[in-house]
């Protein structure tokens, strides 16, 4: 149990639940299959925001990187000289 600013206490299992809300006609387990494929959410700094503005730059960009990592990249052939 906590202690709210003016010294009482309140029980964090308390039902919160308001009787506005209305669940008669949920489905249960319907977004189950797609929470248990997981996400992956990373946080970029607000002056990258600036440059990659939504998921498909970021991807492209990431992509490139991987393929110069990853040595995939096809580079020039030299010309033997004689």
């Amino acid at each position: 149990m906590n202690r709210r600013k003016n010294g009482t206490r309140h029980d964090m299992d308390a039902d919160t639940m308001l009787p506005e809300y209305d669940f008669s006609k949920a489905v249960r387990g319907q977004t189950y299959r797609r929470y248990a494929e997981g996400t992956n959410i990373v946080v970029i700094d607000p002056d990258l925001a600036k440059v990659f503005p939504n998921s498909v730059a970021v991807n492209d960009a990431l992509r490139v990187l991987a393929r110069l990592n990853t040595g995939k990249q096809r580079r020039p052939r030299r010309r033997k000289t004689a």
